[in-house]
């Protein structure tokens, strides 16, 4: 698993797009070959990363919206794990 920086700031994949799927009732990830159904916290972690903002803004505002604290590690650790499977990637 990749490191991934506080200011580092994720953005979804080339090749993939995130949208909601209302049949689902839930984000996917979509791509050529097919589609992955993400959990609803993948979905909101996902949803945030716009290219634009950095982990620590993400993880902030998912802290806010969620009245919790203590989830830097477990969004850094998606975000890693999302870009080994290509559906982000990291922008400087």
């Amino acid at each position: 698993m990749r490191d991934v920086s506080a200011t580092a700031k994720p953005l979804v994949g080339r090749g993939f797009r995130l949208q909601w799927e209302p049949a689902q009732s839930a984000h996917v990830l979509l791509y050529p070959e097919g589609m992955v159904k993400l959990n609803r916290s993948a979905g909101e972690i996902m949803s945030r990363c716009d290219g634009q903002r950095m982990l620590t803004d993400i993880v902030a505002d998912l802290e806010r919206t969620f009245g919790i604290t203590g989830l830097t590690d477990d969004v850094a650790a998606f975000v890693s794990i999302a870009v080994e499977r290509k559906w982000l990637e990291i922008r400087a």
